[in-house]
């Protein structure tokens, strides 16, 4: 049995697993993601692989990381939770403290790729996964492959103009997806229309208040899934993939999925004649350790 060392990168903690070539995790763990500087990092990563590897035969190292991936050099670039991993190739570095062959991806690729490899789109050769939490990202995936476009935005689904005022009341050619319709925008409207401080509610609050029928809880969360739906047409017409999957922890609640489906519904006419519907992803917590061993296991440059 083939085994590898896996982390996955957070701004707060790391997590981490040993996994064989099925995905099946045969050790797991987690530290808090280290302040001192890029040093420490990855000390701390390479101390928990000799410790492992006096247990497992371990084939290599695959990552999940914030920020602009480049997989080829191992670069990270753009704007990310953990800022002294940037502009550094991880990969040349851990490769030359331990040995072992590494792999790189962003992590939100690394979500996607899990889905389809295991999860709700394992049967589907092309979609797309919409992440919905304090902003609006994203994956293309095409033949279990990351569309990554010439400037490494492909999928970035959150800058799309949509039009309407945005939750710093910007001008509405300011507006962004990710401005106007997030989590974090939905919350904020609520505290607007309710002159609360900003910063005092989330969305699990704004769920339960709907649901105790606060009347402005209920109608933001109502034009949320309809500005949801609206960009989700426009990407099923842009892009045609054969399933649309929404993750962020949002996409756990059902009645999140149901109401965009609804406003989806309502959008097919005579000219739309397409039936458009999402999905919740399968995966939550193990998702980008389970994309991040795919993607090492199917990177053929790594050696």
């Amino acid at each position: 049995m083939k085994t590898y060392m896996v982390f996955d990168f957070g701004g707060t903690s790391i997590k981490y697993a040993v996994m064989d070539e099925e995905a099946n995790k045969l050790a797991n763990g987690k530290f808090p993601t280290p302040k001192e500087g890029l040093e420490t990092f990855l000390k701390r990563l390479c101390t928990i692989v000799e410790e492992y590897s006096e247990t497992y035969k371990l084939q290599g190292i695959a990552l999940s990381s914030p920020g602009a991936v480049d997989i080829k050099t191992g670069v990270i670039g753009g704007a990310s939770a953990i800022p002294y991993i940037n502009e550094e190739s991880l990969t040349d570095h851990l490769k030359k403290m331990s040995g072992l062959p590494v792999s790189v991806e962003n992590d939100a690729n690394c979500a996607a790729l899990a889905e389809g490899w295991r999860g709700a789109a394992k049967d589907a050769d092309y979609y797309i996964c919409i992440v919905i939490g304090t902003g609006i990202g994203g994956s293309i995936v095409l033949n279990r492959s990351i569309l990554r476009g010439a400037s490494l935005h492909g999928g970035e689904f959150g800058y799309m103009i949509m039009g309407g005022e945005n939750i710093e009341g910007k001008d509405p050619l300011q507006s962004t997806w990710s401005l106007s319709t997030s989590t974090n925008a939905l919350v904020r409207a609520v505290e607007r229309k309710k002159s609360l401080e900003i910063g005092s509610l989330d969305g699990e609050e704004v769920f339960r208040m709907a649901k105790a029928g606060d009347p402005i809880a209920q109608e933001m969360i109502s034009q949320f899934y309809k500005k949801l739906a609206i960009g989700i047409y426009n990407l099923k017409y842009a892009l045609d993939p054969q399933k649309i999957l929404i993750g962020g922890g949002i996409s756990k609640r059902r009645e999140v999925i149901e109401g965009i489906n609804q406003e989806l519904a309502l959008l097919k006419d005579n000219t739309s004649t397409l039936q458009i519907e999402v999905e919740a992803c399968q995966f939550d917590n193990d998702a980008n350790l389970i994309g991040a061993l795919f993607h090492y296991l199917r990177t053929e440059w790594r050696k």
